[in-house]
This record gives C-alpha cells, sequence and structure tokens, in this order.
C-alpha cells in the first residue's frame, strides 16, 4: 500500500515538474516571436510589397530616414528636394560673436524710390548687414523676413528674399493696395546661428524625445521612443505595416513590446550649446529683431484704372507671389475670390450633408474648435478623448453635418495618446470612401521640425499616395492642405521649432503636392503678413481668415 502511494505520490510530482517546463517553454517562446524576429509583409515607400525581416532587438542604431527602398523617380524627387533646400552658409570656421551679424547695426533702402508707384507695381528693397563692430559682412546666410503693411487699412503682405552671398540681400515686393505703404525687414536668425541648426537637425534628431507607458497587470514600464534610438540597447519595432514608417520603444525589462498603452511627449534635451552658440540665440539681440532703414521706410501707393488692374492680374501667371494679401483684415488671394463665412448660417449652409475630416496637429485642430465654438448647431459630441489631444468628433443632426478631427501617428508631441488611437494619415485616408460630399484638410509639419529632411518627406510621399489613390477613387472629394505658419521664438524654442526650419517643411510641402489637385490654405504668408504677433496657434482673426478659404474651396462662388 505504501509502495503504490509513493509511485503516485512520483508521478505526480513528474507530471508537475513536466508542466512547469512546458510552461517556461511556451512562455519563451511567446517572449521570442514578441521581439526577437518577426517575419512581416509590409508596403514600402515605392509602393511595391516586400517580405522584410522586422527585427525586434537591433545592435544598432536605426534610423528610418536613412533606410527606405525607394523607387528611382522617389529618389530623383527627394534628391531635388534636398538640392534646392541647401541653404548657402559659408564654411567660414568658427566666427566670434561680435563678428556675426547685428540687426541693429545693419540697415535696409528703397531702391526705386519715386514720389509715387502704382498698384500692381514692383518695390525693391536692398538690406545690408553688418556685425557687432558695425563692419560690413562679406558673406550671406541669414535667414530674414519681410513685408510691406499699412497700419491704418490693417492690410498686409509679404515679400521674397534673394541672398547675393556677399552681405547684401535684396527684397521684392508687389504693392497691392493704395495709401501709404511701409516696409518692415526682420533677422530672424543670423548666419552663424543657422549653420548651429543645421548641425542639430542632422546630428541631433533625437532632442525632443518621447516615450510610452508599458503595462501587463500589476506590472508597468515607461521606456523612450523616437523615429531612431542610438545605443544598443534591445528594441520595440512598431514600424507601420502598412506605410513602413519607422517607429521604435525601447524593450521594457520585463514587459514585451505588445503590452504599450501609451504615447507622450517626453521632453526636450537641454545642454545642446555651447557657450558660444549661445549667443547667436539671444532674444532682444539677434532673434527676430528688425532691421532699421537708413532712409524712408515707407512709399506712396496711388490706384490704377480698371484696365490696368486686369492686365496687372493677367500677366501673374499660375505661380504668382505673394499669394495674397489683408486688406481691411480680410485675406484677399490673388488668384480667385474668397468668400466671407460671417454669419453661421452661412458655414452652415455650406456644409449641410457633409462629411468633414480635420487630420494633423493642433494648427488644424484650431479650426474644429473655432467652428464649433462659432456654429451653434455643430454640437461636439463627448467621446471621453483626452483634452487637446482627440479624436473629437461633432455632429449637426438637423442639416446633417458631421466633423471629426484626428491628429497624425508619431513623432507627435501631445500630452498622452492611446496606442489605439496612434493613426497615420495615409492609412486613414485609405480607409475614406469619398464624394462630392466629403472634405479633407490636413496639417502636418510642426512636430517635424526636429528630424532631418527625410522624415518628413517620407511621410508627405506616403499621405499623397493616399491622397491619389483617393481622388481617383471619388474624384469629387475635396482635399485641402494646410501649410506651415510662422511662430514666436525665444533661445529654446528656436532649437526646436525654428521659423527656419518650418519654412524647409512649408517649401517641401508645396512642392510636393503641387499638381496633385488639392487646394492649399496658405497659412505661412497669412500669417507673416498680418500684423499680429506670430504665434505656433494664430489669433482668431488669422484662424478666421483660414477657414474662409478653407470653406471657399468647399464652396465657391458661382461663376
Amino acid at each position: 500500500m505504501w509502495i503504490s502511494f509513493f509511485k503516485l505520490r512520483l508521478f505526480c510530482c513528474l507530471l508537475a515538474v513536466l508542466m512547469v517546463v512546458v510552461l517556461v517553454i511556451n512562455v519563451t517562446q511567446v517572449e521570442y516571436l514578441d521581439h526577437e524576429t518577426v517575419a512581416a509583409t509590409f508596403i514600402d515607400s515605392s509602393g511595391q510589397f516586400v517580405s522584410s525581416q522586422m527585427t525586434g532587438i537591433s545592435r544598432n542604431p536605426y534610423c528610418g530616414y536613412e533606410h527606405q527602398t525607394l523607387s528611382s523617380r522617389e529618389r530623383v524627387e527627394e534628391d531635388s528636394l534636398l538640392a534646392a533646400l541647401q541653404w548657402q552658409v559659408p564654411d567660414v570656421g568658427p566666427v566670434p560673436f561680435l563678428k556675426s551679424t547685428d540687426p541693429s547695426s545693419s540697415y535696409f533702402v528703397i531702391l526705386n524710390s519715386a514720389a509715387f508707384f502704382k498698384v500692381g507695381s514692383q518695390l525693391e528693397v536692398l538690406v545690408h548687414v553688418q556685425d557687432f563692430q558695425r563692419k560690413p559682412k562679406k558673406y550671406g546666410g541669414d535667414y530674414l523676413q519681410a513685408r510691406i503693411h499699412s497700419p491704418k487699412l490693417q492690410a498686409g503682405a509679404v515679400g521674397r528674399v534673394v541672398d547675393y552671398q556677399n552681405g547684401f540681400y535684396k527684397v521684392f515686393f508687389t504693392l497691392l493696395w493704395p495709401g501709404k505703404v511701409k516696409v518692415s525687414i526682420s533677422l530672424v536668425h543670423p548666419t552663424e546661428g543657422i549653420r548651429v541648426l543645421q548641425h542639430l537637425q542632422e546630428e541631433k534628431p533625437h532632442r525632443v524625445y518621447f516615450k510610452s507607458l508599458f503595462r501587463s497587470g500589476r506590472i508597468s514600464e515607461t521606456t523612450e521612443c523616437n523615429v531612431c534610438l542610438p545605443g544598443s540597447l534591445p528594441l520595440c519595432n512598431f514600424t507601420d505595416l502598412y506605410t513602413g514608417e519607422p517607429w521604435f520603444c525601447f524593450k521594457p525589462k520585463k514587459l514585451p513590446c505588445s503590452s504599450r498603452i501609451n504615447h507622450f511627449k517626453g521632453g526636450y534635451l537641454k545642454g545642446l550649446l555651447t557657450t558660444a552658440e549661445n549667443a547667436f540665440f539671444q532674444s532682444g539681440v539677434n532673434i527676430k529683431m528688425p532691421i532699421n532703414s537708413s532712409g524712408p521706410d515707407w512709399v506712396t501707393v496711388i490706384p490704377t484704372s480698371i484696365k490696368e488692374t486686369k492686365n496687372s492680374e493677367l500677366s501673374q501667371g499660375s505661380g504668382i507671389f505673394p499669394s495674397g494679401y489683408y486688406y481691411k483684415d480680410q485675406w484677399r488671394p490673388r488668384k480667385f475670390k474668397m468668400r466671407q463665412f460671417n454669419d453661421p448660417d452661412n458655414i452652415t449652409e455650406c456644409l449641410q450633408r457633409k462629411v468633414v475630416y480635420l487630420f494633423g496637429d493642433s494648427t488644424i485642430r484650431q479650426w474644429f474648435e473655432y467652428l464649433t465654438a462659432f456654429v451653434p448647431d455643430l454640437v461636439e459630441f463627448n467621446l471621453g478623448s483626452p483634452k487637446n489631444v482627440g479624436p473629437f468628433l461633432a455632429v449637426d443632426q438637423k442639416h446633417n453635418i458631421l466633423l471629426k478631427y484626428r491628429c497624425h501617428g508619431p513623432p507627435i508631441r501631445f500630452t498622452t495618446v492611446f496606442s489605439s488611437e496612434l493613426r497615420y494619415v495615409a492609412n486613414e485616408l485609405n480607409g475614406i470612401v469619398g464624394g462630392k460630399n466629403t472634405v479633407v484638410a490636413i496639417a502636418i509639419w510642426s512636430h517635424f521640425s526636429t528630424f532631418p529632411l527625410e522624415v518628413y518627406i517620407r511621410r508627405l510621399r506616403n499621405i499623397r499616395r493616399a491622397v491619389v489613390q483617393l481622388l481617383d477613387r471619388s474624384p469629387k472629394t475635396v482635399v485641402v492642405i494646410r501649410t506651415a505658419n510662422a511662430q514666436e521664438l525665444g533661445p529654446e524654442v528656436s532649437l526646436f521649432n525654428s521659423d527656419w526650419y518650418n519654412f524647409q517643411l512649408d517649401t517641401i510641402l508645396r512642392k510636393m503636392f503641387s499638381g496633385v489637385g488639392v487646394y492649399l490654405v496658405d497659412a505661412w504668408e497669412m500669417t507673416l503678413a498680418h500684423y499680429l504677433p506670430h504665434k505656433l496657434h494664430p489669433d482668431e482673426v488669422i484662424v478666421k481668415n483660414q477657414l474662409d478659404m478653407f470653406l471657399s474651396f468647399v464652396c465657391p462662388l458661382e461663376t
């Protein structure tokens, strides 16, 4: 009896040990599949299906913008874009602060000064930059912004700056309204500061870092995430399977990659500059400082005849600059007649029976906030989404209007976005049927300012492909792109969101969507031309003009 009992106990113990061994092996296999090597099929940037080994643990830094698979056409386009954005900064070695550009000792003169000008004529201004020792500079590379304006008329327009690479710049303005017109020139960054910004863009793309929370049961860990992660620690690979957009997080020590629950901005790296480099980024000294004139800074403009005005309009062609101007605080595009939607009923009538999708960053979220605040019947439906993050939804049941906002996929510097809500715009567009009652608006730029330009080009390439496919299957769909805009700058903000960075992104966006069949809301010119201070989120009067332009594309004047 005792022998039989002993054998039974021994059998139970062996069975228990066997079960533990099997369990350990299974867990190991699951972990292995989760973060070692997963065979996957995804669409690369050329639109081809590629079978790839998506490595979860990487022993070397993986930078998605360096490992793209491009078609020959895409390679030519990318090379052309990067060549067009080559900022001419001379290699003059280290430059002491006193020999850098001083806006207070620099000056401009109006070249073709006359008793008066006619509306539609050109105004030329010559800018001569000097250093802090009041000596003329012999090279270019400064970033200038220029505009003409008439404060009493609440009128303004931007100018085109040409760098002669010898310390002289010429600015060209088109005089678009009658009256006393004043010229304003600003130094955004000196050449020496631009060199620092270039270095940061190429060598410090991780200066804004992101994090994700991983959780399983009572165990939780937070790790750093980015497009490119330095070092040799194990990584979780969250590269999008459809677009190929790269995204990585350091793997948690105790949890699988599949336990990620959210994404949020980690912060900004400090101590990026040396003491000498910091001198090139001083508020009140050389960041967005005015350059004064050495003579009159204004001209008188008189009206032209109707015939002269028509001839001037016809001769401007399709690539006119500037694209528009302010007059009495209303934006006036030069290529078409923009409507004014001053009454909520006008907006309701325009959007009746339509579904409006807003995709992108917080600058297009402003459109959602303006519309829901201005149009009483457009009521926001509480989805329980985090404030300022979304997704958001508003409905006008009476007039059958549906308004949606969703932020773009990473990189995005929002507080907390649930992993399930991290959607790429291209993938969202692929899920839209489209049609005459479908409107899509996209703004994507601000969160890409710290990365090499290849990262932004890749994102726009994916979005453009999805837009083209949407318009192919539903040609009557209205697609509108909101451009970047200027913002307030200080020493720290300049290193992450400088207007110089955003000017590059804006240029890329315009070139890549040229000829695609989308409409453009020129937020860049609309902020630079206005008299209000630059802000990342422009004031309501500018947002109102943006939406008037957007709605004019949706519901154009009968012609």
